[in-house]
């Protein structure tokens, strides 16, 4: 099946969310530039959760496999990542979208804080879109460092592999590595905020 299938007329207002939530992001780098001031944001992607996907996560949660439930029970059918270099970044650029007139903030989850059992840390953002072309729409963001990206990528890769072997002792490296990517960034921004005072 395909999206336009699934999601019907309802898809070019989710495109048109995606483009929002995206555009949102494009004005804080274009105004960072303006103050000459390095960009937050290192590169975005985005999607619409294909019609599998989310069929699968209905399902899981027990509910309809319909275009009405993917738009109404699930909040993450467009999804917009923004990838940062360093940690304060990813809240610098969360609290700009959080300020944004056309947005409201359904739900905040801080994993950078407040880390999954796994080692995921990840700034998530549901937002409501209340104006604009992607008005009615909810979008959720998801913020991370680069290191953090390259851990998750991984990590997702080995989720949706059917048999793993030694899975435990995959799951522990995974969480060790994810500790050590956290420590990484860490250093990484004490060295940025010493390189900001040396000049």
């Amino acid at each position: 099946m395909t999206a336009n299938e699934f999601y019907g007329p309802e898809l070019a207002q989710m495109r048109l969310a995606e483009r929002q939530v995206l555009e949102a992001v494009e004005e804080l780098q274009r105004v960072w530039k303006a103050q000459g001031r390095q960009s937050p944001v290192l590169y975005t992607s985005s999607r619409i959760k294909s019609p599998e996907s989310m069929c699968r996560k209905l399902a899981q949660r027990g509910q309809p496999q319909t275009r009405q439930a993917a738009l109404t029970r699930v909040r993450d059918a467009v999804g917009v990542r923004v990838i940062c270099g360093f940690q304060d970044d990813v809240y610098q650029v969360a609290r700009w979208l959080e300020e944004q007139a056309a947005f409201s903030v359904l739900e905040t989850k801080d994993y950078i804080s407040y880390p999954k059992e796994n080692g995921y840390r990840s700034y998530h953002l549901i937002l409501g879109l209340r104006a604009g072309p992607g008005r009615g729409m909810t979008v959720e963001v998801q913020l991370r460092t680069i290191a953090i990206d390259f851990w998750a990528s991984l990590e997702h890769q080995l989720k949706y592999k059917r048999q793993v072997p030694h899975a435990r002792l995959v799951r522990e490296e995974l969480r060790r590595c994810a500790d050590e990517i956290a420590s990484v960034d860490l250093s990484m921004e004490t060295i940025r905020e010493l390189l900001a005072g040396s000049f």
